[in-house]
């Protein structure tokens, strides 16, 4: 290759380089970041998503709760990676959490489990540091959701009550895409029906069909693709409440 050309070849591939590196960097979007006064290490049981215990302990209790990325409960299960800026506290990589609850303190759009929040910082001493400063700067960047040894999972709610009414919660959101509508089909004439989002991340009908029933969910991305995926088991037709049914299907 001649000298002029390997010039050339060179800059071209740094200059791509660059533009892939300045892309992903600006991906992360700026903020601040506080955790759960008085609380455990991992999440609350009580957060608004509706996920009960499961809202405290999924990831390893790594959990957040969110403001305006709540999105009025279509942010629920949504997975984010969590970095604050101090190089004298903080790793690179910072930490994944999923949100689990809404709540917002001092202009914060993340108020972390103790676990999570600690887990931003190097060491188990920067770990001390971090907590008590209680509120840091951050960034942060939606990341998909991965549960390799787990299927997408439906949860039927405590307040249900076979047949008269039926409400749950999908466990396990795969990817990053939003659940921003759920199907309850019958499975023998195939008629469906879509759910009402009551609060969070719990679907609820007043009327369900009898029988063994099929939950559909449309997944929607940010790039307004929408796909609807169907489960490869259905909810049987004895289903209770405080239950959980394995839908058999992962979504990358």
């Amino acid at each position: 290759m001649a000298p002029l050309q390997l010039v050339l070849a060179i800059f071209f591939t740094s200059f791509i380089f660059m533009q892939v590196y300045m892309g992903n960097a600006q991906t992360f979007i700026h903020s601040k970041a506080a955790y759960y006064p008085n609380s455990e290490e991992k999440g609350t049981e009580t957060g608004a998503c509706g996920f009960g215990t499961f809202g405290a302990t999924i990831n390893g209790g790594d959990v957040s709760a969110a403001s305006d990325l709540y999105r009025d409960g279509l942010g629920c299960g949504a997975c984010y990676q969590v970095r604050c800026t101090n190089s004298n506290y903080c790793s690179d990589n910072g930490v994944t959490v999923v949100i689990t609850d809404h709540g917002a303190s001092g202009g914060t759009d993340f108020i972390l489990s103790q676990r999570a929040f600690g887990r931003m910082a190097q060491t188990k001493d920067a770990a001390a540091s971090l907590l008590s400063l209680g509120n840091v700067d951050i960034e942060y960047r939606r990341i998909s959701c991965s549960y390799p040894s787990k299927n997408i999972t439906i949860k039927i709610d405590e307040s249900s009550d076979n047949p008269y009414y039926l409400a749950f919660v999908i466990w396990y959101q795969q990817g990053k895409t939003d659940i921003t509508a759920v199907q309850l089909c019958e499975t023998q004439n195939f008629v469906c029906k879509l759910l009402d989002r009551t609060r969070g991340a719990v679907w609820t009908s007043s009327s369900p069909p009898r029988g063994p029933l099929q939950i559909r969910m449309l997944l929607s991305a940010d790039d307004g693709d929408e796909t609807w995926v169907v489960p490869v088991n259905n909810i049987p037709e004895n289903w209770k409440a405080g239950e959980t049914y394995d839908s058999g299907i992962q979504v990358d």
